[in-house]
């Protein structure tokens, strides 16, 4: 037990500094850097220098994330799970601002990451026991990216309620993307994040024993993914079946993804953070 004079700031460095490798802290930080560049001169910055630093950012992030993941030392927890998710997003991004050049989340996104990757190093997860399956690192990608694609439905909504927002009030609706193509973007990767996640729990269900080394079997994460999976089928089924949108079909979004953050990030925060467990 930690006497009175333990300082709470010093014991989150040392568990910094013995946990994480040098080359992945070094990573973070000229990532993290990188991504605060934007963010945080977002008024001073040319379109170029801003989107410059944020593809040294993006191509620093993504080494960070396979170099946790498939590394000398693999690690993983609730940190690098959001970490991940956010180089996703950015990803999915940076794509869509070639097609639609009108999408403007470049400063927000940049925050996101930066946060992302500082509490990836606050919290270095725990080690990924590859020894019971060289599959593991894989399915646990499979889930990221199920993630990703459902936070990019996310922000899609968010920006869907805002221009629908700003149309209400009689602002430029030509401004920014078009509702409809907000729209259709939205359920698109609404759509594909509900296909990885079914395979993901169909991996995890019959492949328990070959991936983790033990039967399956209910646990928080797997109710909450499980509840999420069938908020997930309900919304896509009520807007191919009955042509759902606006706030209902949002709601069950936004349901279906608090429900599956809580899955995995929320169980992993509890036993890491709350209960210090592995």
């Amino acid at each position: 037990m930690d006497g009175p004079g333990v300082n709470p700031g010093g014991k989150l460095l040392k568990m910094i500094l013995t946990s994480a490798s040098p080359a992945g802290v070094l990573l973070t930080l000229a990532a993290a850097a990188a991504y605060a560049v934007p963010a945080a001169g977002a008024a001073r910055l040319s379109d170029r220098a801003a989107r410059n630093a944020l593809v040294v950012a993006w191509v620093l992030h993504g080494t960070l994330v396979a170099w946790t993941l498939f590394g000398a030392e693999p690690r993983f927890g609730f940190a690098q799970a959001l970490s991940a998710t956010a180089w996703l997003v950015l990803t999915m991004y940076a794509i869509e601002q070639q097609l639609i050049p009108q999408m403007h989340a470049r400063w927000a996104l940049a925050g996101l990451g930066t946060a992302a990757l500082l509490l990836a190093l606050a919290f270095p997860g725990t080690p990924l026991n590859v020894g019971t399956s060289p599959w593991l690192p894989l399915h646990i990608v499979l889930g990221v990216a199920a993630y990703g694609l459902f936070a990019a439905a996310v922000v899609h909504a968010w920006l869907l309620q805002r221009a629908e927002f700003a149309m209400r009030h009689g602002q430029d609706a030509n401004a920014g993307v078009p509702l409809l193509m907000l729209e259709r973007l939205t359920f698109r990767f609404a759509a594909a994040g509900f296909v990885l996640l079914s395979a993901t729990l169909l991996a995890g269900i019959f492949f328990s024993d070959v991936l983790y080394g033990r039967p399956w079997r209910w646990e928080h994460k797997t109710v909450f993914s499980v509840l999420a999976w069938f908020a997930f089928a309900t919304l896509l089924l009520g807007r191919f079946r009955f042509g759902w949108r606006g706030r209902r079909a949002v709601r069950f979004l936004y349901t279906g993804s608090l429900l599956l953050l809580l899955a995995y990030v929320g169980s992993r925060f509890v036993l890491e953070v709350v209960l210090g467990r592995t």
